[in-house]
């Protein structure tokens, strides 16, 4: 017999004989005759309850059932005499696959996140977690649903690079050399002795091999894990994350804007339509304001505003924010909030950045001070997308790697591109995990991702 997920009886339409269910203990509650369990298989946020006659061979056994115990049950679909429920399941044999002990750390109905972090492994069996990714196993098939539905090619960007997409230096390092005793030259590490013939590192980003497939096959995208050796303990940081990365040919700053806007309004109403149950979790526990936070990203039209006229904002705000702005430095996430939930209340997309606090690929406007640079802030999260229209002059990409103090020899691939038939292109890397956090409306990015990465933190 096939079995059926708990998913699909919830959904049945009419009794159904003969169902074969597997699925971990909730609950069991005992009555003279009857055990009622309550059983979970992850398919959906509700359980099935499943009705147990005390004639059954191993009463006695199933009496003794515990929170976490795996068990298949055979019997009946039928309709649930009790409230709040359509369908359940009178069971005709139940067998115990796996039985759990008391010292099953999920018995209580509610746990702090804190205590949830430890046991990373067993969190996803609890409601809240199993909706997370859940949802994030949702918003992943609609991210590739988007791109496929527009034309777009999903290519896979390499993993270990010899470049620093960034620029920042914050790389997780590569290497099959002895860490205790290294080979040396003129007193540093010689890492043309090492595996790839020099130093490797794990990826910050896939966007400029993504921008060498976009500009032979047009539209792309890369979808996959990204890693940065940022020693940060914020809830916004963590040292492994995904990122989606669009790359588009023959496409400028207002192209760019216009897809990270589509984006991000398509997956929002995508996500409400199709994570009801799970969203109505957090909705209730979470965040109290978070349907109509989804609600305002999906229906409004982001304010679009140049770098000089946040600043502007900000400055006349009259509010006293922990960091200073002035020209030249970045957004703090508090000033990006108060643009978004206190100034304009809706989605804002900041363009025109200055030139000093963005990498050397960003195409370089005429005033010599700013680039074609934008960044989404959205409710509660701040800044989820950051992208640009990409330098495509060949003379200018050289002189800002130079300008940058850069290694011009380890960019030269990325040069031919505007060598060989140079076109204005654009991208943009959208957080997936923010883009969780604000889908759930869960403040800590180490919630969203089912093993964080983190200082100090990779027992799993």
């Amino acid at each position: 017999m096939k079995r059926k997920k708990i998913l699909q009886l919830l959904l049945a339409e009419n009794p159904i004989k003969d169902v074969l269910v597997k699925g971990w203990v909730r609950t069991r509650r005992d009555s003279k005759d009857f055990s009622f369990l309550e059983v979970n298989d992850g398919s959906c946020l509700k359980n099935l309850q499943v009705v147990v006659d005390s004639s059954l061979d191993n009463y006695s056994e199933i009496t003794k059932l515990s929170t976490g115990s795996a068990i298949v049950i055979n019997g009946d679909l039928i309709p649930s005499k009790g409230a709040g429920q359509k369908w359940e399941v009178l069971a005709r044999n139940i067998e115990i696959v796996g039985l759990a002990p008391e010292s099953y750390p999920l018995q209580k109905k509610r746990h702090t996140d804190e205590f949830l972090r430890t046991i990373a492994h067993l969190r996803p069996r609890t409601n809240k977690y199993g909706a997370v990714f859940r949802i994030r196993s949702e918003l992943s098939y609609a991210i590739h649903k988007f791109f496929r539905d527009r034309g777009f090619k999903y290519i896979h960007s390499p993993i270990i690079t010899g470049s620093d997409c960034e620029g920042a230096g914050e790389l997780f390092k590569v290497t099959t050399l002895s860490l205790e005793n290294p080979p040396k030259k003129e007193g540093k590490v010689d890492y043309s002795q090492d595996f790839f013939g020099s130093l490797a590192n794990l990826t910050v980003s896939g966007q400029l091999a993504a921008e060498m497939l976009a500009l032979a096959l047009g539209d792309v995208y890369t979808f996959g894990p990204t890693f940065r050796a940022e020693n940060s303990h914020t809830s916004r940081h963590v040292a492994e994350f995904w990122m989606v990365e669009p790359e588009m040919a023959f496409c400028d700053l207002e192209g760019n804007m216009d897809l990270a806007e589509d984006i991000i309004k398509h997956l929002t109403a995508y996500i409400v339509d199709e994570c009801t149950d799970d969203l109505e979790l957090f909705a209730k526990f979470v965040d109290k304001d978070l349907m109509s936070t989804l609600d305002l990203v999906a229906s409004s039209v982001p304010v679009r505003l140049p770098y000089t006229n946040a600043l502007e904002i900000l400055k006349k705000s009259g509010k006293k924010f922990e960091y200073d702005i002035d020209f030249g430095k970045d957004l703090q996430t508090e000033h990006e909030r108060y643009l978004v939930e206190h100034h304009f209340k809706k989605p804002v997309i900041i363009f025109n950045y200055p030139k000093n606090i963005k990498p050397f690929y960003m195409r370089l406007n005429d005033d010599d001070r700013t680039v074609a640079a934008m960044d989404v802030l959205m409710p509660k999260v701040g800044e989820i997308i950051g992208g640009s229209q990409r330098e495509e002059r060949l003379g200018v990409l050289e002189k800002r790697i130079h300008d940058l103090s850069l290694p011009k020899e380890e960019y030269w691939w990325y040069l031919d591109s505007r060598r060989y038939g140079s076109v204005e292109h654009s991208g943009f890397g959208l957080g997936f995990e923010r883009l969780l956090m604000l889908m759930t409306g869960i403040n800590n990015i180490r919630d969203v991702i089912p093993f964080p990465r983190t200082p100090n933190n990779i027992e799993y």
